[in-house]
């Protein structure tokens, strides 16, 4: 959208000042351009260092976070570690951890087995990084911040390859003009064509306010804010050298979006879908609860997950049967990391909503759980819950699955174009079975959750298996092959270990 855009400005520059007028013009810009290329690449590589032979670093300031794009960090480093060890390995993060603390966080929290051999480059000010700083041009100012910080990291430490795993895409041109080579892992675009057209069509969510949609001014200087934006970031994006990304939505948004020649390739995120496919699919139902896991941040909506099952209760208490008594017996866990006191004052937000909805004696919080916690949380979970919009993949849906945990996701992005789908019947010819439901309104959730919750245990664990099957190709293993199959040309010269398998496209 925004490139059709610009084309569409050309052509009508063109005819508004003649073709040769237009073609001189845009020879001197292209030379005026170049001559500052050039002065910035002598500026920047006269204030970093030499370049570092042998060593990658990555660009991932919250290294300590507990979310999906840690994991993919962890799970990158762990391939390097194991299938190039010769290869020297920073990370550019804040927090002060050193890497024995970073490498127990990993196992407690990823059940990922991480050697301390990596080096921390400490970085400051990522609290700049965080959208809660900022109430107006949250998306610039983050941007701007990501520069700095990751300017502070090529101070002291300039590899030979840079790789990015947070989608902070600013920082990509510093890099390459300093000399290294940059690689790209997107969960995430930071605009995409669906913001831009919920801004067009005025609709109210957590990243477009309602002063903002009520009002056709605001929401016009809102959307020229956000197609600028979109172009800047399409721009800096084609200094990526190597561009990955988690999902098929993610895919398609980078592809319209950044300046690249070549698609994306899609490599899924890891998920410990083996420690989890060892849990039984026949639960023991002492007591029937569901699960939530994601971080508590606003677009994970944990406030329509209370709602939804305040309207599956009102439903059950009509329906007078074994089913009914089930619901109105069940629990919501809730369970994920808290980064902050932002993340602290949402959840106390959430605990009040519960009260106020009346359900707080059936809604549990499991804090900053361990691996170890999570993974007995889904052992005798009957269904998971998602209501994130657009969610750009959703590992923890896997998780659900791959755990024989019934999920219940919105209908959207990686759920629904990557993750559940009906998956081919255990014998050939066998009609295809479900993997979980797929919900957008709460009617919907409320639906989905009594029908989960009231099925019956053989016809349960029908889709459990489904789902479980489904869930084996979003694994560790794999994640780790494709990664380094993408990142063979721009790693340090070596050979790997082993040799890494061509990337599923």
């Amino acid at each position: 959208m925004p490139v059709a855009i610009l084309l569409t400005s050309l052509v009508v520059a063109a005819f508004a000042l003649g073709v040769e007028t237009l073609a001189a013009v845009g020879i001197v810009l292209a030379v005026v351009l170049a001559v500052l290329v050039l002065i910035a690449r002598w500026w920047v590589r006269r204030s970093l260092p030499p370049l570092a032979k042998g060593w990658v670093a990555f660009f991932h300031p919250f290294a300590d976070g507990g979310g999906g794009g840690e994991r993919v960090l962890w799970a990158a480093v762990q391939a390097l570690q194991q299938m190039r060890p010769d290869v020297k390995v920073a990370i550019y993060c804040g927090g002060g951890a050193t890497p024995e603390e970073l490498c127990k966080h990993v196992a407690e929290r990823f059940n990922l087995q991480v050697a301390p051999t990596f080096r921390v480059v400490p970085v400051q000010s990522c609290d700049r990084l965080l959208p809660g700083r900022y109430r107006r041009f949250t998306m610039a100012a983050q941007a701007a911040a990501s520069v700095g910080v990751a300017w502070q990291g090529l101070r002291q430490l300039l590899p030979e390859t840079f790789i990015d795993t947070t989608g902070w895409a600013f920082p990509y041109p510093l890099a390459r003009l300093a000399g290294a080579r940059v690689a790209a892992y997107v969960h995430y675009p930071t605009i995409s064509t669906d913001m831009l057209q919920r801004v067009w069509d005025r609709d109210a969510l957590y990243n477009n306010s309602d002063d903002v949609a009520a009002s056709p001014l605001k929401s016009l200087a809102k959307l020229a804010y956000y197609h600028c934006f979109a172009l800047l970031y399409g721009a800096v994006g084609a200094f990526a050298q190597v561009v990955m990304v988690n999902s098929s939505w993610t895919r398609r948004h980078i592809a319209e979006l950044w300046w690249q020649w070549r698609k994306p390739e899609r490599v899924y995120p890891p998920c410990d879908t083996q420690a989890l496919q060892a849990l039984p699919l026949d639960r023991r139902l002492k007591r029937i609860y569901l699960v939530s896991v994601a971080q508590f941040r606003p677009e994970k909506d944990h406030a329509m997950q209370l709602r939804a099952l305040t309207a599956a209760r009102a439903k059950a208490e009509g329906m007078h049967d074994a089913a009914g008594d089930a619901v109105l017996g069940a629990h919501l866990k809730l369970v994920g990391s808290c980064r902050n006191a932002e993340d602290e004052r949402r959840i106390g937000e959430l605990k009040a909503l519960a009260r106020e909805l009346g359900i707080s004696d059936h809604v549990e919080f499991c804090v900053n759980a361990s691996f170890g916690e999570l993974r007995a949380l889904l052992g005798d979970a009957v269904a998971g819950l998602h209501t994130m919009v657009d969610e750009h993949f959703g590992i923890s849906v896997v998780e659900y699955m791959a755990a024989g945990v019934v999920p219940i996701a919105h209908d959207s992005a990686g759920p629904r174009e990557d993750i559940v789908l009906p998956e081919p019947g255990p014998r050939p010819g066998d009609p295809a079975q479900p993997t979980g439901y797929r919900c957008s309104s709460l009617a919907q959730y409320a639906d989905a959750i009594v029908e989960v919750v009231g099925m019956g245990q053989l016809e349960r664990m029908r889709v459990a298996a489904a789902a479980r099957r489904r869930a084996t190709q979003f694994s560790d293993q794999r994640f780790q092959r494709e990664f380094l199959a993408c990142c063979e040309d721009v790693l340090p010269a070596g050979r790997a270990s082993e040799p890494p398998c061509n990337v599923l496209r």
